[in-house]
């Protein structure tokens, strides 16, 4: 029997003898993200939403200075970025998922970072609210679709 690894951004997929494929979210299972606070879902949202634009970047742009790569993708996780994503994500999610999205949008703190607005931070927020939400609960595949569909409907 032959087993290949594939490790892609959020899901372990295995592939035994080139028919089946099992993927594995790792670390996940026994949370319940609807248990869980709108800024910690955010917390790891974020990191979600980054190692998806980072995958991206280097798909897009091959090997090159890692300096390079990361100023092409520090553009696409900042506050405005996500705040453009959140607009285009509008017309696609589910009425769950939007409620997902006003409840990280509505909860953020009272800091927002010098080179945003507090409308762009509060949406960015929502939006990785609605990234580790879907993270936490398995659906890697919706993600997936989600940041497919802002890179097909933006310039990045």
């Amino acid at each position: 029997m032959e087993i290949l690894l594939i490790c892609r951004a959020l899901s372990l997929s295995l592939f035994i003898d080139r028919g089946e494929c099992f993927t594995i979210n790792l670390l996940t299972d026994d949370i319940n993200p609807k248990q869980m606070s709108p800024l910690t879902l955010a917390f790891v949202g974020d990191a979600v939403f980054e190692l998806l634009v980072r995958e991206h970047v280097v798909a897009k742009n091959g090997s090159m200075p890692v300096a390079k790569l990361h100023k092409k993708t520090v553009k696409h996780v900042c506050a405005a970025w996500q705040f453009k994503a959140s607009l285009i994500l509008e017309k696609v999610l589910s009425d769950d998922e939007r409620d997902i999205y006003r409840r990280g949008r509505n909860s953020t703190g009272s800091h927002v970072p010098k080179n945003s607005t507090p409308k762009e931070y509060r949406s960015a927020t929502g939006v990785e609210c609605l990234f580790g939400f879907l993270y936490f609960s398995g659906e890697i595949h919706r993600i997936h679709e989600l940041f497919e569909y802002i890179i097909l409907n933006s310039n990045i």
